[in-house]
């Protein structure tokens, strides 16, 4: 089994997008990815059809009880697909890292023979910071799991003081953690941006577009267009 987990504190940022790109990107290499949600705030993944998502509930009362994440890990060891998607929203990031590491997961499932991954998203703009900082965050607590860094450009590309984020301090010393980028490129928003803000309310994939008339043929020409980018950035990074 390989697994994805999909991590990052600071929320809207587009981990949900990330979610669904690698569900859809595994799909078109003919595997039917294992899909799981354990947002409690914004299960924005659960609205996917497409993916059949499983969602883990884990919340008591208005609490997050650490130990429903036992669900989690047994469901990762009795699924027969090759694939799992662990969307994980903003309000969890802290405990489930927590529990992560208190509890030596990936070393459990590294043994038991799985393969992890942990996906993070680092933007440009005033959320900068804050996503450095868990990508950071995630290189210290969690060991023995490769990081992919997503370069979400929506806001705006991510420089500070001048120095992109590859040039960064922080980057620099978790570069041997990092086994990809991976870019969301800056779209014009009057159009591309529009397209796929649209598919991404409707919570559709690229291939459900290409068959609805819900769509006009100019929007489904640029969709076409950004997904040729994004699952070509993709296969570039070899995932």
């Amino acid at each position: 089994m390989n697994v994805e987990f999909i991590l990052q504190g600071k929320g809207g940022v587009g981990k949900s997008l990330i979610a669904s790109l690698l569900a859809q990107h595994f799909t078109r290499q003919g595997s039917t990815p294992l899909c799981i949600d354990t947002d409690p705030v914004n299960a924005t993944f659960s609205g996917y059809k497409a993916f059949q998502v499983e969602t883990l509930h884990i919340m008591e009362g208005d609490d997050i009880n650490p130990r429903t994440f036992d669900q989690l890990i047994e469901r990762i060891m009795t699924a027969d697909q090759g694939r799992m998607v662990i969307d994980n929203g903003a309000s969890t990031f802290v405990p489930l890292c927590s529990y992560l590491l208190q509890n030596d997961v990936v070393g459990l499932l590294t043994e038991a023979g799985h393969s992890i991954r942990l996906h993070t998203v680092i933007t440009g703009g005033q959320a900068l910071p804050d996503t450095v900082e868990g990508f950071s965050s995630l290189a210290r607590n969690i060991a023995g799991a490769p990081i992919v860094c997503w370069i979400n450009e929506y806001f705006g590309k991510p420089v500070r003081d001048g120095k992109s984020f590859e040039d960064s301090k922080v980057y620099d010393k978790n570069k041997g953690r990092v086994e990809a980028l991976v870019t969301i490129p800056a779209v014009k928003p009057e159009t591309f941006g529009h397209d796929m803000n649209k598919m991404l309310t409707r919570r559709e994939t690229f291939a459900e577009v290409e068959v609805s008339t819900d769509y006009s043929v100019m929007e489904r020409q640029r969709l076409r267009m950004m997904a040729r980018t994004l699952f070509g950035n993709l296969a570039k990074a070899n995932l």
